[in-house]
């Protein structure tokens, strides 16, 4: 798959992401705002229990006007404040059958602020990862205007043995006219197949190079030009293996077998890996809802659509080979 449109998928799926979770968030906050602004008569609560949970809440007793009583959990700030045995003033909605009760103080905003703030993090988060997308593309045509020199270059594979970031990536071995070589690792590109089944170098283009550790942008003899990913290296890296070409990395277990003649093998459809890796950031979502004590729907949806959108976002990020 083309640079191009791997990042679309990946910008669009940020933004997606948090539209979804705006609207889920943005919504309730909007809910949340409107039954309190109704709340206009106060009862004298009673703290029954203090310390809940991981945050301190408190559950408070309170009557309303009808003489119905309500035992309610409330999420407040002041720990220290309102503990076992004191008064907690509750707003409330007279004209409700069954109202629902608010903290009267109005420091007390835990709930309020559970709604807004994630929705506040979540957006400093999408805007930054798609800051990330928009310099890639700016650095790749500002390097890609700067003069080019000629040098030759050798597509190698690398595989990364564990992490988060996609298994698979493209390193080219840049080596110019004096015998020294340098190592540009570059976003996965269709144009690359014609010349990864071998260590043969191939005559390419090199823009933006000034002998620093600046990247720069490869042209390949067809006019392909490579988009890069992080500083050009004086060396090969360290921490992710380079044993051979590109397309022998790439392989499976099917390229052990001789495949009959007119066997249609069919490739591996790009959208799965990015399927599988939201499943996984929908479970991790739940699962720390779950230990972070956040059982409510409201909570519960949240961190599954936050965390299933951030881990496929940043595993394309990571730029995954086509």
């Amino acid at each position: 798959m083309k640079p191009s449109r791997v990042a679309l998928i990946g910008v669009t799926l940020i933004v997606a992401g948090y539209a979804l979770l705006a609207a889920w968030l943005g919504g309730h906050a909007y809910a949340y705002a409107g039954a309190r602004d109704r709340a206009t008569a106060t009862a004298s609560g009673t703290v029954v229990e203090d310390g809940i949970g991981d945050e301190d809440d408190i559950r408070v007793r309170w009557t309303d006007r009808s003489g119905h009583t309500h035992v309610q959990r409330f999420g407040i700030y002041d720990t220290g404040r309102y503990t076992e045995g004191r008064r907690f003033p509750v707003a409330y909605d007279p004209h409700a059958a069954d109202p629902r009760g608010f903290p009267a103080d109005p420091e007390e905003t835990s709930a309020e602020d559970d709604l807004v703030v994630p929705l506040a993090g979540a957006g400093l988060g999408a805007l930054a990862l798609t800051g990330v997308w928009a310099w890639r593309g700016v650095r790749f045509r500002l390097t890609g205007r700067r003069p080019g020199r000629p040098m030759t270059a050798v597509v190698r594979a690398g595989e990364r043995p564990h992490g988060w970031r996609a298994p698979e990536t493209t390193w080219l071995a840049l080596t110019d006219a004096g015998g020294r070589t340098v190592w540009q690792r570059v976003m996965g590109h269709p144009a690359l197949d014609d010349h990864d089944h071998d260590h043969e170098p191939v005559e390419v283009t090199v823009h933006g190079w000034a002998d620093a550790r600046r990247p720069v942008v490869v042209e390949l003899p067809d006019g392909t030009r490579l988009v890069p990913l992080g500083r050009l290296r004086r060396s090969a890296p360290l921490h992710e293996l380079l044993d051979g070409p590109r397309s022998a990395v790439r392989g499976g277990l099917r390229d052990a077998f001789v495949v009959p003649d007119g066997t249609v093998v069919r490739a591996r459809a790009w959208w799965r890996p990015t399927v599988l890796t939201a499943g996984s950031g929908v479970a991790v979502g739940l699962l720390m809802a779950y230990v972070m004590d956040e059982t409510t729907l409201t909570a519960t949806v949240g961190f599954a659509v936050a965390l299933g959108t951030l881990l496929p976002s940043v595993w394309i990020l990571s730029a995954p080979q086509p």
